[in-house]
């Protein structure tokens, strides 16, 4: 094989996509209290998501370790990793130990590591672009520098439903928690440009949350036009579908791309969040 695409399990394609793509993914873990589980094509996220609602205690996600990342570069000429934020998770640490190791390993292997700063949506955003500079036969150095010039400008937004996550891992404290459950306020977050989370407004309501996230796009300074979007979210298709129409509607992007989350995306967007990414 000339090449291979790996991404970690925060990158949330669907089995379809991820056949189409020909893109192989290496798992976090997911833990809930003193349970933990595997965010592969295993995972139940019906009955996850249900002990994610009863878990009173922390829940969080750990990094793939370096030999899976070893393992999963093994067998192509080039690799392309597509990792988690390096500011949310050590999943891109782990990947460029892996790098380090299947290169020690074969000498003619040749791997590369982009850091999203990112998450969700941002990461398959970043895949579909990879895919299709494959696809166009560009060298490796000129994807190299596309793609990191794309991560630079990409934004990423994200709405949560519920907060109650990011109290129990400790991303949100308890105080505030609560304040914003009591006034039912809809946090609109993303990433600063650097891989962290910064917030950038609040809504309530769906018609309020998809008028702010269009204010974003509007106001984001990126070139839109033959670009793509993709929305992820966690159960709420609904929401999804009118935020893709109405953003159709008024920016000329080639295609908005709506999926499902999986594991590690559900724990933190948790039920009915919604995450684009552009």
């Amino acid at each position: 094989m000339d090449y291979k695409i790996i991404v970690d399990s925060c990158c949330d394609l669907t089995p379809e996509y991820r056949e189409r793509m020909q893109v192989t993914t290496v798992p976090l873990t997911l833990t809930l209290g003193e349970e933990s589980y595997v965010d592969d094509e295993k995972l139940n996220l019906i009955d996850f998501m249900q002990r994610m609602k009863n878990c009173t205690g922390r829940v969080g996600s750990a990094a793939p370790s370096p030999v899976l990342y070893q393992e999963a570069f093994r067998g192509a000429r080039t690799s392309f990793a597509i990792t988690l934020s390096s500011n949310l998770s050590s999943s891109y640490t782990s990947a460029m130990l892996g790098k380090r190791m299947a290169e020690d390993e074969d000498p003619n292997a040749d791997v590369h590591v982009f850091d999203s700063k990112s998450a969700s949506a941002g990461q398959v955003l970043l895949a579909v672009k990879l895919r299709r500079m494959l696809d166009e036969k560009l060298h490796k150095s000129e994807i190299v520098t596309k793609l990191e010039s794309f991560i630079k400008d990409m934004k990423t937004y994200f709405v949560l439903d519920n907060i109650d996550n990011l109290v129990k891992n400790g991303r949100l404290n308890k105080i505030a928690g609560k304040i914003i459950s009591i006034l039912h306020i809809r946090p609109i977050m993303g990433s600063d440009g650097d891989g962290n989370i910064v917030m950038y407004g609040q809504a309530r309501g769906e018609k309020q949350i998809i008028s702010k996230l269009i204010d974003l796009v509007a106001n984001s300074g990126r070139q839109l036009e033959g670009e793509s979007m993709v929305i992820t979210h966690c159960n709420n298709p609904s929401l999804a579908e009118k935020l893709q129409d109405a953003i159709m509607s008024r920016f000329p992007f080639k295609e908005i791309i709506v999926m499902p989350t999986n594991g590690v995306s559900s724990l933190y967007a948790n039920e009915r969040g919604i995450v684009m990414a552009f």
